[in-house]
């Protein structure tokens, strides 16, 4: 039998004290730290420090390349944790079971690919990579490794999606009926409820500063280019800049979209098609969009409109025999009635701790995140090329364009690679 050997010393240590005492003497609710699973979190910027409380975990390290943050962090933190300035020395720590990336996205793909080689269950924030091509990797390490993967979006199965006034479970049993026809088109806007946070935007003027003492910028970039320091491609900026995200779409996208496929009962394939109508983009800095579509071989739909462009009339799902509009309006007549007859859609593994002991998938894991993510880095590409794209969604490839699929695999700055 194959017992982590830190595990087994952890729990033979206190099982005098919790065979002794009864469980309801210690309290409703109590678990013991024998019964914990212990976390690390890499980035304690502004993302980090919101995850180290989740329910029946215990933070045992925290990683950081600003060395006064790191400081400022452990400092405030109740109980004593490690810090670590290199990510790999928290990925090998034993006392880590689950590695939460909390970092900037160009990180995302080589810190969970290095997680699942280190034997470590992986929740990883959105987007899942900054590319298509880290994503398939992502994939194919989790499952090389036998790891559970969870990445932090959670409106397919939890909390009222944004506007629409309902749960996505609801909508999903709608459209699963059938009741609504084929193909489906679902429309994104800020009139269905969404905001893609143009704030989110790069500068196209920026000067090089002095990197602050104490701040490893060349560890920050990692992978990406080298390109001279200036505050705003870092900390709570860097999303404006196409090397570590993709503004808005990069930062929300994954959140709207990935319940949008588990709607259309996409999350084994992706679109064939992606078109853009934007201005050109500055080949460094993000800049805004006025509408993004995807089109699935079935015909399906999923058309984004950026800013406060779109019909505030038009419904968020349009099908052939009936429409749904925000606020859970269906204009099928007795739909409600109609649809009570109908099966509930599929149970979901929706608490990842539960996933890692009994070792089932969660519910938006290495896969269907992969999709979800593809969605994003499928527009991105598109805006970048500011053309529509062919996409093959078996071969994980672009048809008969050479500079859209240079963007699958993108070159990592030395020695880093994945």
């Amino acid at each position: 039998m194959n017992i982590n050997r830190r595990k087994f010393l952890r729990t033979a240590a206190y099982i005098p004290v919790f065979t002794i005492i009864p469980r309801h003497v210690l309290g409703k609710g109590f678990t013991p730290p024998s019964d914990q699973l212990t976390k690390g979190v890499i980035g304690v910027g502004s993302m980090g420090p919101g995850h180290f409380q989740y329910a029946n975990t215990r933070l045992v390290a925290i990683c950081d390349v600003d060395r006064d943050r790191l400081k400022e962090v452990q400092n405030m933190h109740g109980n004593p944790i490690t810090a670590y300035h290199d990510f790999r020395d928290l990925i090998h720590d034993p006392n880590v079971d689950i590695v939460h990336i909390a970092t900037p996205p160009h990180w995302h793909g080589i810190m969970s690919v290095e997680a699942a080689k280190a034997g470590k269950d992986i929740w990883c924030e959105k987007p899942m990579t900054r590319t298509i091509g880290e994503g398939k990797r992502v994939m194919e390490a989790v499952a090389q490794y036998g790891r559970m993967f969870r990445l932090n979006t959670w409106f397919r199965f939890t909390d009222r999606f944004y506007g629409l006034g309902t749960p996505v479970k609801p909508l999903k049993k709608l459209v699963q009926s059938g009741l609504l026809g084929s193909p489906l088109k679902i429309t994104v806007s800020k009139h269905t409820g969404f905001d893609w946070k143009f704030f989110w935007t790069g500068r196209e003027d920026l000067e090089p500063q002095p990197i602050p003492e104490g701040f490893d910028y060349d560890m920050w970039l990692g992978p990406a280019p080298y390109k001279p320091y200036n505050k705003h491609r870092t900390h709570q900026t860097f999303r404006g800049y196409w090397d570590y995200d993709a503004g808005g779409l990069g930062d929300m996208g994954q959140h709207y979209l990935d319940p949008v496929q588990y709607l259309l009962d996409k999350d084994d394939t992706s679109p064939i098609r992606v078109e853009v109508d934007a201005p050109q983009q500055h080949p460094d800095a993000v800049g805004t969009w006025r509408s993004i579509t995807y089109t699935y071989d079935d015909g399906c739909q999923i058309i984004l409109h950026g800013g406060d462009l779109g019909d505030p009339n038009a419904p968020y799902i349009s099908g052939p025999n009936g429409n749904v509009y925000r606020g859970f309006i269906c204009d099928i007549p007795d739909w409600e009635k109609k649809l009570a007859a109908f099966p509930e859609p599929a149970p979901q593994v929706t608490d990842f701790l539960e996933s890692i002991r009994t070792r089932c998938p969660f519910a938006l894991n290495e896969r269907n995140g992969f999709r979800s993510s593809t969605l994003v880095n499928l527009g991105v590409v598109a805006l970048r090329l500011n053309r529509t794209l062919q996409f093959d969604p078996d071969k994980l490839e672009f048809i008969g364009d050479d500079a859209a699929n240079r963007y699958i695999n993108q070159p990592m700055r030395t020695p880093w690679n994945i």
